[in-house]
């Protein structure tokens, strides 16, 4: 309109319009992996005992998320208006994933062998410890389903207790929504607690295998 300053389109609008494009797929591709993660691992679910858990949980990166973490892995942690037209968020590979907790931890071994024969091209992508990285907390695969070839998938294997508590720390620690939040989640003190939450957990979950293991031999022995 006359005497209206034109707004070129940012970087973030046309983004924004991709995902939507790509949202139908991004679904396609969650309830294909859902389906087929939960159909792998029923034999073994068949086998639990009473107190032993394998729940499969699914999600779609959100828009402003999968933003902001496109925008994350650029040079300086921005977008670079001269490459503008070079982003696209299916260089993402996490838009749609389904994650595994596991208890107890012994059990994950069997869910990683069930899930590979079923996805044997898939990549292994680790997640490690910060501080050692030769400590796996949990597995990643990335791979695509067959409902769509463009659309990067990825299935998680966690143990449940150290899942449970990355859903309440990933918003409030890992990746805060506000100022106020990310002052507190980068403070040394944090990362410190948060470390020795992450310790505590594995330590709960070590001994309780350890005691469930014991039993059994006493109980056999018996």
């Amino acid at each position: 309109m006359q005497g209206q300053e034109y707004q070129p389109r940012t970087i973030e609008d046309r983004l924004r319009e991709e995902y939507e494009n790509i949202l139908p797929d991004m679904r396609k591709v969650v309830d294909e992996l859902e389906t087929e993660v939960n159909h792998c691992l029923l034999p073994l679910k068949r086998t639990l005992a009473d107190h032993e858990q394998v729940v499969v949980t699914s999600r779609i990166k959100a828009c402003e998320r999968a933003i902001d973490a496109l925008e994350r892995r650029q040079e300086g942690n921005v977008f670079d208006y001269d490459r503008a037209g070079e982003y696209s968020l299916l260089h993402l590979r996490d838009l749609a994933g389904v994650r595994v907790l596991v208890f107890p931890r012994h059990r994950i071994e069997e869910v990683k062998l069930a899930l590979q024969s079923r996805f044997p091209d898939w990549e292994d992508d680790p997640i490690r410890d910060e501080e050692n990285g030769k400590k796996i907390l949990a597995h990643k695969f990335y791979g695509h389903c067959e409902a769509s070839a463009q659309v990067c998938a990825e299935y998680q294997i966690v143990p449940m207790l150290l899942g449970l508590f990355w859903q309440v720390e990933h918003d409030t620690i890992y990746k805060p929504t506000s100022p106020e939040l990310l002052a507190i989640a980068r403070s040394p003190e944090m990362a410190n607690r948060t470390s020795a939450v992450i310790i505590a957990l594995e330590q709960f979950a070590a001994e309780f295998d350890l005691k469930v293991h014991e039993q059994r031999t006493r109980v056999g022995n018996e």
